[in-house]
């Protein structure tokens, strides 16, 4: 009776267990395959390009002018306001020319004395060569005659210089601008002493002309050389003989603001530094660019080709090699090395690697895997630029 009432206890375990049993036969259900990641791809641009060599420059004044006196004396004004825009022949100075003055009217005393002398010396020879026809006065004397009358041009002459002196120093006493551009902050106030040229000239302020402007720059010799093979190449024309065209990019800038063309190629290259220097001439209608700003200059460095082109943040690395990732045909992401060119217009020219068909990841690169499917989608189309 206690074995029967054992086995009913048992009863409700033992039927768990078989239908624990029964489970363990069946297989559990496979786990969902991943999707595959989505990217953005897009095939390569292709289009005409030029290369740019880029260098640091520094913009200085066409003409740039040290206005110093030229007589000395006490400067009775100045005329301009400091910082203005002048132009050639503006009066800046005056200086008391009241010295000069005086000595200019007993110069030109002088000089009617010495004329007097001379017309006195020409009546006395005239005469005197009447009179030696008939022997009233001896060749000695006509001599004598002849020589004073040259002594006396000599000191109209004399005179004559020494008037026209004292009237440039009449003339010196008002400075003027020598040139058209902005004019620095006076340096000289009215009321002081100035010395002139004669004992040390006293600097008075300083010009400069804005437009155009000149940037000067430094061109390595590994670049002159590329640039020359070039030239004898025939693929690109030399910044001696032809204006190529320059782009300028102003601190704080990021795209070129400014055109120009080149003006100057240096004779010989720098020894102490291996560079040479070169120069290009910029407009500047608005006066915004001052000499001695920075600028980087881009300089045509080869002739026009046809490239193939990506967007920069579709190009990565791998230790010392660049690569760009594309999808094949199955899908699935394959890394490919390029060699890079230089960027334009904000796309990285790939000079090889890549062809025209390709399929290069440009968005979603941190998705993409070597080897592993990717769900590829087609970037919006930007427009090639021709």
């Amino acid at each position: 009776m206690r074995d029967v009432r054992w086995l009913r206890d048992l009863r409700p375990l033992i039927v768990l267990l078989a239908v624990a049993l029964s489970g363990c036969g069946d297989k559990p259900p496979p786990p969902a395959a991943a999707a595959a990641p989505p990217v953005t791809v897009a095939q390569p641009t292709k289009r005409t390009v030029t290369d740019w060599d880029e260098f640091t420059g520094r913009f200085e004044a066409v003409e740039e002018v040290q206005v110093r006196a030229r007589v000395g004396g006490f400067v009775t004004s100045v005329e301009f306001r400091d910082g203005a825009f002048v132009k050639t022949g503006d009066l800046l100075y005056v200086i008391d020319a009241r010295p000069f003055e005086a000595v200019a009217e007993q110069a030109d005393g002088q000089l009617s004395d010495a004329r007097a002398k001379a017309e006195l010396a020409k009546r006395d020879l005239d005469r005197g060569l009447a009179l030696v026809q008939t022997s009233a006065v001896s060749e000695q004397v006509v001599d004598q005659r002849r020589q004073a009358l040259q002594a006396a041009h000599a000191a109209e002459m004399q005179a004559e210089g020494a008037l026209k002196a004292a009237q440039l120093n009449i003339e010196f006493s008002h400075v003027i601008a020598p040139i058209g551009g902005r004019v620095s902050r006076h340096l000289v106030s009215a009321g002081n002493l100035v010395q002139g040229s004669d004992s040390g000239s006293t600097l008075l302020t300083s010009i400069v002309s804005l437009d155009p402007i000149y940037i000067y720059f430094d061109m390595d010799e590994a670049t002159y050389l590329r640039n020359n093979r070039l030239y004898f190449e025939g693929k690109r024309p030399s910044s001696r003989d032809t204006p190529n065209p320059v782009q300028v990019t102003l601190t704080g800038e990021t795209k070129p603001s400014h055109d120009g063309k080149m003006d100057f190629v240096d004779n010989r290259m720098d020894v102490s530094t291996g560079t040479l220097r070169g120069r290009a001439v910029i407009p500047n209608q608005n006066y915004s660019i001052l000499p001695g700003q920075f600028g980087r200059v881009r300089l045509i460095g080869s002739a026009p080709y046809e490239a193939l082109l990506v967007p920069d943040v579709a190009v990565a690395t791998d230790q010392s090699r660049k690569i760009v990732f594309v999808v094949k045909d199955d899908d699935t992401v394959e890394a490919r090395p390029v060699i890079l060119g230089p960027l334009d217009d904000g796309l990285r020219v790939i000079r090889e690697g890549l062809k025209p068909e390709d399929r290069v990841i440009v968005d979603g690169l941190q998705r993409a895997r070597v080897g592993a499917k990717v769900s590829p989608h087609a970037a919006k189309a930007a427009g090639n630029k021709t």
